[in-house]
């Protein structure tokens, strides 16, 4: 453990606690611990959170076999929110990278992820170009366009478009990704964690939004890029997903829009959103979308609360 030395300075010397979660993926979690070998930057730690597995981790992963490597074991699944909250108050770092274990990390990302801060004093969160592991010509992600307060709605920059250079300008953007997202603990203690409500899905609208708040700026940083091989814990087209995304688009609205904002995105929801989606998925038999989608929308009529927490 002799390279965890804290700097405060905000040199490129800090020391970076890179976070990820692991949730029944064993082999994938083993991965991404092998794309970790390779990182050039000397001064980091790695904090793998078991959420809740099943089989605990350490019966398949030895922190032997991982010198920079701490494993902290949660009975219960904590969620995105709860479990990356729990590895930010075990991690000893200046900044922390919270990246999901479903990625593979580039040798140089660490470095180049910590060049904005040293640059800005205005910084707070720092995201690489993420693109698809499978098809790494196509980006998933180079930053995101404003959120749409009356409907809800947001863009993704790049999406599904080919890396062929046109996203290769770094830029201040609205919201991090919660694939790979370095923030520095400095933002953090002001700030607050995760909202460990929203569990999954929009928590990294909800802490962008709060972060821009504070007079932060996040910043997409093309020069470090990552992989990503996209939603295998929850699947991409899960009854989960759909239940997690609906009741979450709700309450970061309600978390974040003006009274009017919030009348104008109720009637858009209730006289467009909700009879479109519920015709689809019961002219498609997805019943348990449809199913997951009522629970979804409903949850926030149950749930008064917006709190922070």
């Amino acid at each position: 453990m002799a390279k965890r030395e804290r700097v405060e300075d905000g040199s490129e010397s800090a020391l970076v606690s890179i976070i990820t979660i692991n949730y029944n993926q064993a082999e994938v979690t083993r991965q991404f611990l092998e794309s970790a070998r390779f990182l050039a930057y000397p001064n980091y730690e790695i904090i793998v959170v078991d959420n809740g597995s099943i089989q605990p981790l350490k019966d398949t992963v030895s922190p032997n076999d991982y010198p920079d490597l701490r494993l902290i074991r949660s009975e219960v699944n904590l969620g995105f929110t709860g479990g990356n909250n729990l590895g930010m108050s075990e991690a000893q770092g200046d900044y922390f990278f919270i990246v999901n274990n479903d990625t593979e990390l580039s040798p140089t990302l660490i470095e180049n992820l910590l060049k904005p801060f040293v640059e800005n004093s205005k910084i707070g969160v720092v995201c690489p170009k993420i693109r698809f592991y499978d098809a790494p010509q196509l980006i998933q992600y180079a930053g995101y366009n404003p959120i749409n307060m009356y409907t809800g709605t947001t863009t993704t920059i790049g999406s599904n478009q080919t890396d062929d250079g046109r996203f290769d300008e770094p830029h201040a953007t609205y919201f991090a990704h919660g694939c790979a997202m370095m923030i520095s603990r400095t933002v953090v203690e002001q700030v607050g964690r995760f909202a460990e409500r929203f569990f999954l899905y929009y928590e990294e609208l909800d802490w962008s939004q709060r972060i821009r708040n504070a007079g932060y700026i996040i910043y997409y940083q093309p020069s470090a890029s990552i992989l990503h091989k996209e939603s295998m814990s929850v699947g991409q087209h899960s009854p989960l997903k759909t239940y997690y995304l609906t009741r979450n688009r709700i309450l970061f609205m309600r978390r974040h829009c003006s009274a009017f904002q919030r009348a104008i995105f109720y009637l858009f929801f209730g006289l467009c959103i909700f009879p479109k989606h519920m015709v689809s998925y019961l002219i498609t038999g997805q019943l348990k979308h449809a199913k997951a989608f009522i629970e979804g929308t409903f949850w926030n009529f149950r749930s008064t609360s917006v709190s922070p927490v």
